[in-house]
């Protein structure tokens, strides 16, 4: 092979992902631009109690009536279990039921959900105005108190778990 051949294929090799790349997405191939699987929110600071009992820690936040249903149920386990699936990181998050109504949850509830911090709405300056399909949603509030993400109703556990622990991984507070 000639030294001309030779550097033509050097070059053919080292503009070929350019080329077909540029093809692809020429012809309606697009990468999928987000990383995440929670709708990051325009941070809204929220500040007064629990929150400010909690600055520093990555918090997820559920809405939801005392006379939890299945729904409600659910979204709690999954609050206990993401963030105990952080492993050494679990100490950098905490939980928060806020109520919106002011009956008593039931005990066994309570005992299922130990260290989740329950608070009543209206003890809870921080957690009021929200939208009504708050309780549909599990929030995400960061260790500044800024209301940051949240995740779908019925989410997908496992793209929960990979969501906090890239923010947990990239954060340098909380």
């Amino acid at each position: 092979m000639s030294p001309r051949a030779k550097v033509a294929l050097v070059a053919a090799v080292c503009a070929a992902p350019f080329v077909l790349g540029t093809a692809a997405y020429l012809f309606g191939w697009a990468p999928d631009t987000r990383g995440n699987y929670g709708e990051l929110i325009q941070p809204r600071p929220l500040s007064g109690p629990p929150l400010d009992a909690l600055r520093g820690k990555w918090i997820l936040v559920s809405f939801d009536a005392a006379a939890c249903d299945a729904h409600c149920e659910r979204k709690l386990y999954l609050m206990r279990q993401i963030r105990a699936a952080q492993g050494k990181d679990a100490a950098r998050v905490e939980r928060v039921w806020a109520l919106t109504d002011t009956a008593r949850p039931r005990a066994e509830l309570l005992e299922a959900i130990e260290g989740t911090h329950v608070v009543a709405l209206k003890e809870a300056p921080a957690l009021q105005g929200f939208s009504a399909d708050a309780v549909d949603r599990i929030y995400v509030v960061d260790p500044l108190g800024n209301l940051m993400m949240s995740f779908p109703r019925d989410p997908d556990p496992s793209k929960m778990l990979k969501d906090l622990q890239r923010l947990l991984r990239l954060s340098q507070i909380g």
